[in-house]
C-alpha cells in the first residue's frame, strides 16, 4: 500500500511538472510570436502599417533576454498585456487610416469647392513679352514729357500713400494717377481666385498689355509708325499663339487705361491723334476695356477710372461709408474744372458762371495750370465731401475721373450728357440712373434755359437723402481694392470683380453664339450700339439728339 501510494504521488508530481513545463512553453511561444510580429516580421507590404509598427516598437525599451521567461511565467496577467498591446496597434492603425482618409479628403474637398466656385470663371493670363508691360514700368521716366510717372508706379500702380489727416482719416488712400488702371488691374488679376495655368480650362484669356502707357510716350510729336508699333507687334504675337486659334481671340480681353479716342485714329496722318489699337481687325474680336468707351462701336466697354481710395478690407469700406452718411455738407453743389474755350459745344463756361452767381450755395475749384489744386487729392476730396451735388459736365471727352471721386465722397453726381456715365459703366452703375444722379440736358444749359441751382433746390429733402444713400452704396462698386497679396474684400464686390464678371458673361455669350452657328455679335448697325446696350432695343429715340455725330474724325 505504501509503495502504491508513493508511486501514485510520484505520478501526480510528474504530471504537475509536465503541466507546468507546458504552461511555460505556451507562454514562451506566445511571447516569441508577439515579439516576432512586432520586431521581426516585415510589414512594409501593408500600406500605412509599417511606419506605425516601427513607431510603436521605438517607444518600447529593448527586451532583456535574461528575464524574458521570468516575466512571462511570473506575471499571470502577461497574456492580457499582450492583448492590450495588440489592440493598441490595431487602434493606431485604424486611427491612422481614418486620419489619412481625412487628410486626403480635405484637399479633395477643397479642390471640389474651388472647382465649384470657379466653374465657368477660370481665367488664363498670357505671358506676353515684357516689353509690352514690365519694361514700360521700369522705364517710367519715358512715359510722359511733363509728368514724372515713376511716383505713380509704387504700390502696384496705386502710387504713394496719402498721409492721414482730416480728409483721409483712415488707411487705403493713395495718390493714384487716372491713367494707372492697366497696372492696377493686372496686379489684381494676379490675385484672382480662379486663375489657371491650363489655357484649355479657361473661360477667358487676359492679355496684360499696358496699351495706355505704351501710346502715351508717342501721343505728342511722334509719327504714326511709332504710335502703332506696339499694337501691331502685340497682335502679331497673339496670332501666333495656340490660344488665339480656338475662338480667333473672342475669348481674349485687355485693359487700355486711357479713353477710347486715344486708340481710334481714323486716318493715317501724323497730325491725327492716337493710334489704331481698337480699329485693327484683331480688335473686333477682343473685348477691350477702357475708362471711356465709344457709343458708336461694339467692341469696347467702359470700366471706372481709378480713384484715390483702394480699401484692403470690408471694414475699411464700411467705415468710410458710415462716415459719408454722418457728414454735414455746407454747399448745395460744386464744380472742379477748367473752361474749354476752344470747344464750341462745351458748357463749362456756363456752368462756372452759374456757380459763381450762386454765391454761398456753390463752391468752385478752378483747375488752372499755375498751382493747379485739382492735381492735389486733398483739395478735390475736401470739395466733394462738403457738397450735396457735384457737377460733371463733359470735358475733352464725355467722361471724367471726377465722377468716381465724387461718388466715393458720397456726393450726388449731376450729368449733362448720357454718355458721361449711363451708356458707359453699365456693369457698375444702376440702369435706373435717377436713383443716384441728376440729368440736366446740356443743350438747355448752353441756351440759358435752365438754372442749375433752381433745379437742385426744388428736389424734396427725402428724395435727396435717398439718392445720397444710393451713391454711398455704390462706393465699393466703383473702387479698385488694394491689389497687394494680404488684401481681400470678402463680402463686397469692387470694380474689378464686377468687370471680370461682365467679361465672363460676354465671352460666354459669344461662345454660345459660335456653337449655335449664330452671329458673333448682334447684327444691327454698330453706330447704334449705345442704344442697343442701354435700352436693349432700337425703337427708343429719347436720347437720339445726344448721340448725333457731328465730327466723325474726332469722335
Amino acid at each position: 500500500m505504501t509503495y502504491q501510494r508513493t508511486n501514485r504521488d510520484n505520478m501526480q508530481n510528474s504530471s504537475l511538472t509536465r503541466c507546468r513545463k507546458l504552461l511555460w512553453f505556451v507562454a514562451f511561444a506566445v511571447f516569441v510570436l508577439w515579439y516576432s510580429l512586432i520586431y521581426v516580421h516585415d510589414w512594409s507590404s501593408l500600406d500605412g502599417v509599417s511606419p506605425l509598427i516601427q513607431n510603436y516598437a521605438d517607444s518600447v525599451d529593448p527586451p532583456d533576454s535574461s528575464n524574458e521567461i521570468d516575466e512571462a511565467t511570473t506575471n499571470p496577467t502577461e497574456p492580457l498585456v499582450i492583448e492590450k498591446a495588440t489592440i493598441q496597434i490595431i487602434d493606431q492603425i485604424a486611427s491612422s487610416s481614418d486620419n489619412s482618409t481625412e487628410n486626403q479628403s480635405k484637399p479633395d474637398t477643397k479642390n471640389r469647392e474651388l472647382e465649384t466656385l470657379c466653374s465657368s470663371r477660370y481665367v488664363y493670363i498670357h505671358e506676353i513679352p515684357k516689353r509690352f508691360n514690365d519694361d514700360l514700368v521700369e522705364n517710367c521716366r519715358s512715359l510722359s514729357d511733363w509728368t514724372n510717372m515713376c511716383r505713380y508706379m509704387d504700390n502696384n500702380g496705386l502710387g504713394e500713400r496719402l498721409p492721414r489727416d482730416k480728409v483721409f482719416s483712415g488707411t487705403g488712400w493713395f495718390a493714384t494717377n487716372q491713367f494707372s488702371l492697366e497696372i492696377i488691374f493686372h496686379n489684381r488679376m494676379k490675385q484672382y481666385k480662379c486663375l489657371t495655368r491650363n489655357s484649355s480650362m479657361a473661360s477667358a484669356i487676359f492679355v496684360p498689355y499696358y496699351a495706355g502707357l505704351d501710346v502715351n510716350r508717342y501721343l505728342w510729336g511722334s509719327g504714326i509708325s511709332l504710335r502703332d508699333s506696339g499694337a501691331l507687334d502685340l497682335y502679331k504675337w497673339l496670332r501666333e499663339q495656340p490660344e488665339w486659334e480656338f475662338m480667333s481671340g473672342r475669348d481674349h480681353f485687355l485693359v487700355a487705361g486711357r479713353i477710347t479716342w486715344d486708340f481710334r485714329r481714323g486716318v493715317d496722318e501724323d497730325s491725327a491723334w492716337g493710334n489704331k489699337l481698337m480699329l485693327l481687325p484683331e480688335s473686333k474680336n477682343i473685348t477691350m476695356l477702357t475708362i471711356e468707351s465709344s457709343p458708336w462701336n461694339g467692341n469696347d466697354f467702359a470700366i471706372p477710372y481709378p480713384t484715390y481710395f483702394h480699401p484692403s478690407s470690408d471694414g475699411e469700406v464700411l467705415q468710410w461709408q458710415n462716415r459719408m452718411r454722418r457728414l454735414r455738407r455746407r454747399f448745395l453743389f460744386s464744380f472742379a474744372g477748367a473752361p474749354r474755350p476752344d470747344m464750341e459745344d462745351s458748357i463749362r463756361s456756363e456752368i462756372m458762371a452759374q456757380c459763381q452767381a450762386s454765391r454761398r450755395r456753390c463752391k468752385l475749384l478752378e483747375c488752372r495750370s499755375a498751382g493747379n489744386k485739382c492735381m492735389k487729392p486733398a483739395y478735390l476730396m475736401r470739395l466733394f465731401l462738403s457738397s450735396v451735388f457735384c457737377l460733371q459736365p463733359s470735358g475733352d471727352s464725355f467722361t471724367r475721373r471726377s465722377t468716381f471721386d465724387s461718388i466715393v465722397a458720397g456726393c450726388i453726381p449731376v450729368f449733362f450728357h448720357p454718355a458721361s456715365a449711363y451708356t458707359q459703366y453699365m456693369w457698375h452703375l444702376p440702369r435706373n440712373f435717377r436713383k443716384y444722379s441728376v440729368l440736366i440736358p446740356e443743350n438747355e444749359v448752353k441756351a440759358g434755359k435752365v438754372s442749375i441751382e433752381r433745379e437742385l433746390r426744388k428736389m424734396p429733402a427725402a428724395k435727396v437723402a435717398a439718392m445720397r444713400e444710393e451713391v454711398i452704396k455704390l462706393i465699393p462698386k466703383v473702387v479698385y481694392a488694394d491689389p497687394s497679396f494680404s488684401s481681400r474684400l470678402e463680402r463686397v464686390e469692387d470694380a474689378f470683380d464686377l468687370t471680370v464678371k461682365g467679361v465672363l458673361e460676354r465671352v460666354e455669350k459669344l461662345r454660345g453664339e459660335a456653337m449655335g452657328g449664330g452671329e458673333w455679335w448682334w447684327s444691327e448697325a454698330e453706330e447704334l450700339s449705345w442704344k442697343k446696350s442701354f435700352f436693349g432695343r432700337l425703337d427708343n429715340s429719347e436720347w437720339d439728339h445726344f448721340f448725333e455725330r457731328k465730327a466723325k474724325d474726332r469722335y
